[in-house]
């Protein structure tokens, strides 16, 4: 499980980001690709409950917001997310004004954020801006010249 994490947490993934709001998002389906392309048989899962209308639902709720729960598997093991629904202002949304776009995007964001504790693209969370070992490669190849 280490080597699936060095290998994912070693791409660079600046290229694929967007800025909005002053933060930096990676997108979903760049980060799924990448995944698929070194691990095919990689799943994911977008997790359900019963609400109390009986209706199955792809979100939670505590009766004012809500949150969506995704989990991505890479031979085996599971990383879980747990994401609130949220507006632009990544404030969370109260329940009555929450639509499926909303809930959409916010599974989207959540299985990126997933597909990062396995590692592509974590050092984005922790606000930094190159991968483990980026910056020492960057400086090896400036000596090499």
């Amino acid at each position: 499980m280490k080597e699936i994490f060095n290998t994912l947490n070693a791409i660079n993934v600046n290229e694929h980001t967007e800025k909005k709001n002053n933060l930096r998002y990676l997108s979903w389906a760049w980060a799924w690709a990448e995944v698929k392309k070194l691990y095919p048989d990689a799943t994911y899962t977008i997790y359900e409950c019963v609400n109390p209308m009986g209706y199955v639902c792809n979100y939670f709720s505590d009766g004012r917001t809500c949150w969506v729960k995704t989990g991505v598997t890479i031979n085996g093991l599971e990383h879980i997310e747990e994401l609130p629904v949220m507006n632009y202002q990544n404030k969370s949304i109260f329940l009555d004004s929450v639509t499926s776009f909303d809930v959409n995007k916010t599974i989207q964001r959540s299985l990126t954020k997933a597909v990062a504790r396995h590692g592509l693209g974590l050092y984005i969370y922790a606000g930094e801006d190159l991968p483990e070992g980026a910056e020492e490669e960057k400086k090896e190849k400036k000596e090499e010249k």
